[in-house]
């Protein structure tokens, strides 16, 4: 998956693409069934490739969405975040590194007066490693824009929240994310699940942003 990744966003190109069928894959005792979407493009060609592919219903027939697409029709299409490779590099590189910071941050985490500061804290020692670790040479500038891309992208849950991770934004505090997404028309929730930033329109406790 992770190879697959790193080629879709070498080679990949982006494009906004049109739903034209949705079908699952046919009943196999409990295994899960994977949802496939066709996928055309506004040019009306179809998007190469084998069709997308999601764990859970995210998309209706005349929705829209924005996809990478392999030019070359050996991948399957992505959502531009699950394209995204940085994330698998860094869990091959530095497994056990990860696991204790993420052990140690989720416990910390833990309190509602941490979560608090952490909503206002700057980024430091964390962010700094994981830019050394994935070689990231991103400005937060250009973070503010991918996370703008994201939460324009990205399909909401069944819960209606948008998730992205906080490590592709590693110069962004979470006070700045909510400040974006409210910008956008979204709030930011206050606490996050399983370490992830969740957007959505409706929260149950929002960042302060001001």
């Amino acid at each position: 998956m992770a190879r697959e990744n790193l080629t879709l966003q070498q080679r990949g190109e982006k494009v906004t693409a049109t739903v034209v069928k949705v079908w699952r894959d046919p009943a196999q005792g409990r295994k899960a069934r994977d949802h496939h979407y066709a996928l055309e493009r506004r040019d009306g060609g179809k998007v190469p490739g084998p069709p997308l592919k999601t764990r859970s219903a995210l998309y209706a027939v005349g929705q829209e969405t924005t996809v990478i697409q392999d030019p070359e029709g050996e991948l399957g299409p992505r959502p531009p975040g699950e394209a995204d490779a940085t994330g698998d590099a860094l869990g091959a590189g530095g497994f056990a590194f990860s696991a204790l910071a993420a052990v140690g941050w989720m416990a910390w985490r833990g309190s509602d007066a941490a979560r608090r500061r952490d909503a206002r804290k700057k980024p430091g020692v964390s962010a700094r490693a994981y830019k050394t670790l994935t070689r990231d040479r991103s400005t937060p500038q250009e973070q503010e824009e991918k996370l703008r891309e994201a939460l324009r992208s990205f399909p909401a849950d069944r819960r209606g929240y948008i998730r992205v991770a906080p490590e592709s934004y590693p110069d962004l505090s979470h006070q700045r994310a909510a400040r974006i997404a409210w910008e956008m028309g979204l709030r930011a929730e206050a606490a996050g699940n399983r370490g992830s930033w969740r957007f959505g329109e409706t929260v149950v406790e929002e960042v302060p942003h001001r």
